[in-house]
């Protein structure tokens, strides 16, 4: 898959951009690990269609780390699984920073564990899940049986995104109730790949991460189906749950971002147009969920009337839905 090797290609990010200056033009990227599938898929597909005319790097420094590269001006377009929150929104208007907010499709956030995992096939309550994440479970919370008696009496290894991922941001506001509240004692990674790899190693462990990495290593991993109240069903991530609403509070949009200083040069404008045509197609691809045609269509509108800024008033939500999405951008 495209995305396997995200550690090496981040890595090189900075070499392309130096080396692709020198040869032509140059759209940079950076950001989210979550958006990084979607993004990369389409920077390969535009490249070949460019015939090395344009080059594009995509990096993966987090959407948090992402925003601090893009509010310095340094990139052009940041990827974000979260909206841009009130602090980077300063950021970028002290150095001068405006946005066109773009929804380029939704993920499912998915909890993971082991394939030898068999007490949590009939799902995982979002109760079960905080009391393992928050806080004052660090140091305390260490076994499983501690969350549940039935279940065994083996040690509770924990993976999870970053501090600078929006994943960590929308995974400890669902679960927890507040963005970046989380016990610290856990195996953290911007890099999603890390994760996939110490949840196959580990039968007790358990992790989160954009549904495509889950989707990409589906042979390694087994999804745990989510419980958001009691006397709800357990709800596995996939598409149709996405498109009916039903996996919560878990499924969520992701972004990019564009620079309109950087949407001014012929490069970036072919890029982003090139995203908005192709991306939904890739998007599915890389197993994610596509935004019905209205949503592109209401992305171009922006482009073309300036009309610049967040629908989400710097604060990241819970819960929104693709008809929620949809209304609050046609309002813009």
């Amino acid at each position: 898959m495209r995305f396997t090797n995200s550690l090496l290609a981040a890595a090189l990010a900075s070499a392309l951009s130096t080396a692709a200056l020198a040869q032509g033009a140059l759209v940079r990227i950076d950001g989210s690990s979550t958006v990084y599938p979607v993004t990369e898929a389409v920077a390969e597909e535009f490249q070949k269609a460019e015939k090395g005319r344009i080059k594009v790097t995509v990096g993966i420094s987090g959407t948090g780390g992402g925003f601090k590269k893009f509010c310095r001006g340094e990139t052009d377009i940041s990827g974000a699984s979260r909206p841009i929150l009130k602090q980077e929104m300063e950021d970028c208007a002290k150095a001068g920073i405006t946005y066109y907010e773009l929804p380029v499709a939704f993920d499912a956030l998915t909890v993971v564990v082991n394939p030898k995992n068999t007490w949590l096939d009939r799902g995982i309550t979002v109760e079960q899940l905080k009391r393992m994440w928050e806080p004052g479970a660090q140091g305390k919370v260490m076994r499983w049986n501690q969350i549940d008696p039935a279940w065994p009496d083996q040690p509770l290894k924990l993976f999870g995104a970053g501090a600078d991922s929006g994943t960590f941001d929308y995974f400890t506001e669902a679960i927890v109730g507040k963005s970046k509240s989380s016990r610290g004692d856990f195996t953290a990674s911007e890099d999603d790949n890390v994760l996939v790899q110490g949840v196959q190693r580990d039968v007790n462990a358990l992790g989160f991460f954009g549904y495509a990495y889950y989707a990409e290593n589906k042979d390694k991993l087994k999804s745990v189906p989510i419980i958001e109240k009691a006397g709800k069903p357990a709800v596995r991530p996939d598409m149709a749950t996405v498109l009916d609403g039903s996996y919560q509070p878990l499924s969520r949009p992701i972004f990019i971002y564009v620079s309109a200083k950087g949407y001014e040069r012929d490069e970036v404008k072919k890029f982003v147009e090139y995203y908005l045509t192709h991306g939904a197609k890739l998007a599915q691809e890389v197993k994610y969920v596509p935004l019905p045609p209205k949503a592109y269509a209401l992305n171009r509108e922006h482009l073309a009337k300036g009309k610049k800024g967040t629908v989400f008033g710097g604060v990241s939500e819970v819960g929104v839905r693709i008809d929620d999405l949809l209304a609050r951008e046609a309002k813009l």
